[in-house]
């Protein structure tokens, strides 16, 4: 009889929790009909109508984006423009320039309801969080379960210092480990190099530091003593190799920019860990725009000087930037935490293979060697699939390799800019579809009017 009594009971207040859902659920439909639409409604109706705007699929428009007559406006690819983007310019070049990482933005249409953020008015009005601290503590923890799905980098026993961006964290680094040294450390890194490395070190040279160039030269000369701060990119921009630091010694530090050190742009033939790691969510999930990175960083002491530094730069990082960051990180943990992954392997691997088999057929152009190589993540061997193209002039009339490429239509980046020769352009491969074809349009087209060449 107890039993009976005991499920009597349930059944009953079971169904009192069913005549409240169902009350509160008539009572909520009664608002949605008077069309007292909450704020929420509203502003998911307004991302919603901006979303459906029609651009030919050549185009975005934007809830931020101009508005002409009350209607947002269509922002066009490039190569392409009218009122909804349908026009083709036939004559434009191919800007495979910057590394804008639009290559995913299909992966974030295809998951557009889950990665879409609806913020209050009134969200994180306050410089810190409820624990006074200036990190969010779900960031910290699914930025380190992304780190262990991609097995890319060993997180135990760093900490954890967000920035704007990886570019920041780099500049950063560098105020780190040159605060207390004696003399002015030199920053080096291996040529070809990432430009910004230079860029931003002589900008903000200080008695502390100053930029000298390729680390070889430091290495093949006795000059070597005092402090040195090597950066070292790993998968390398421009040519997507694997690299490890040049110099050793007690007086040496490197800083490792691993923004390309996914599965999706090289093998990751074990888990990285070296003392200073710096990572974006650029080229993670492709929201350059977001400008929001972060390093893992083994001493104290770096650690405490680097957020010292991004304190009086910035306070903090904005926390709308990490509420969005931690959006994209929960669909990017979705599942077993590797769609985005095999998405974007697959997208880089065929740009490659297109882009490589057809400058193959040429006798005027090289591209990089990157050879296949076991794989962490996918526990295989696996063959390259970088975000950029090292395109080699081969003649030796063409010393200036960009000039040859814009003559075809074909805007790339200069050598010397990576201190390489000019026999040297960097291509991206991380653009939109749209740029992407249109660059293996006019590669396939360049290759064709050589003399002898192979047909494609």
């Amino acid at each position: 009889m107890a039993k009976i009594k005991d499920l009597s009971f349930g059944v009953c207040f079971a169904g009192s929790i069913a005549l409240n859902i169902f009350f509160v659920t008539n009572n909520l439909f009664g608002i949605y009909e008077n069309k007292q639409l909450s704020w929420s409604q509203r502003a998911g109706a307004e991302a919603e109508a901006v979303a459906a705007v029609s651009c030919s699929g050549h185009g975005r428009a934007y809830l931020d984006g101009l508005v002409v007559d009350g209607k947002p406006v269509c922002e066009c690819n490039t190569c392409y423009e009218g009122p909804h983007c349908s026009h083709f310019l036939p004559d434009c070049a191919a800007d495979a320039d910057s590394g804008d990482p639009l290559f995913l933005e299909p992966f974030w249409m295809q998951n557009a309801e889950s990665s879409a953020l609806l913020v209050a008015g009134w969200h994180r009005m306050s410089y810190v969080f409820g624990d006074q601290s200036s990190m969010s503590q779900e960031l910290q923890k699914h930025i380190l379960k992304v780190h262990s799905i991609a097995r890319n980098a060993i997180t135990k026993g760093k900490y954890l210092v967000f920035g704007v961006g990886s570019t920041q964290l780099l500049s950063a680094a560098v105020f780190a480990l040159s605060l207390n040294s004696s003399s002015p450390a030199r920053v080096v890194a291996e040529s070809p190099y990432y430009p910004v490395y230079k860029t931003q070190t002589d900008f903000f040279e200080t008695v502390h530091f100053e930029f000298k160039g390729d680390a070889l030269l430091i290495k093949n000369t006795s000059d070597s003593a005092g402090n040195v701060i090597e950066f070292v990119t790993s998968p390398n921009n421009p040519d997507g190799n694997l690299r490890k630091a040049v110099l050793q010694g007690v007086s040496v530090n490197a800083i490792y920019d691993h923004a390309y050190y996914w599965p999706h742009f090289s093998a990751i033939p074990a888990p990285a860990d070296e003392d200073i790691m710096i990572f974006t969510i650029s080229k993670l999930t492709g929201h350059a725009g977001s400008r929001f990175g972060w390093a893992l960083v083994k001493d104290k002491d770096v650690y405490l000087n680097m957020q010292k530094y991004i304190s009086l730069a910035e306070f903090s990082i904005s926390r709308d930037t990490q509420l969005r960051a931690l959006q994209l990180l929960k669909v990017v943990l979705k599942g077993d935490g590797r769609e985005i992954f095999h998405f974007a392997y697959e997208k880089m691997r065929d740009r490659w293979e297109k882009i490589s088999q057809t400058v193959s057929l040429s006798k005027h152009f090289t591209v990089q060697d990157i050879p296949p190589q076991y794989c962490n993540f996918f526990e295989k061997v696996r063959g390259p699939s970088p975000a950029y193209i090292w395109l080699k002039c081969e003649r030796e009339e063409d010393t200036n390799c960009s000039a040859v490429l814009l003559a075809a239509n074909i805007i790339g980046r200069s050598g010397s800019l990576f201190d390489a020769e000019d026999r040297y352009v960097r291509l991206s491969l991380l653009k939109s579809d749209d740029d992407f074809n249109l660059l293996l349009y006019r590669l396939k087209e360049l290759v064709s009017k050589e003399g002898g060449a192979d047909t494609l």
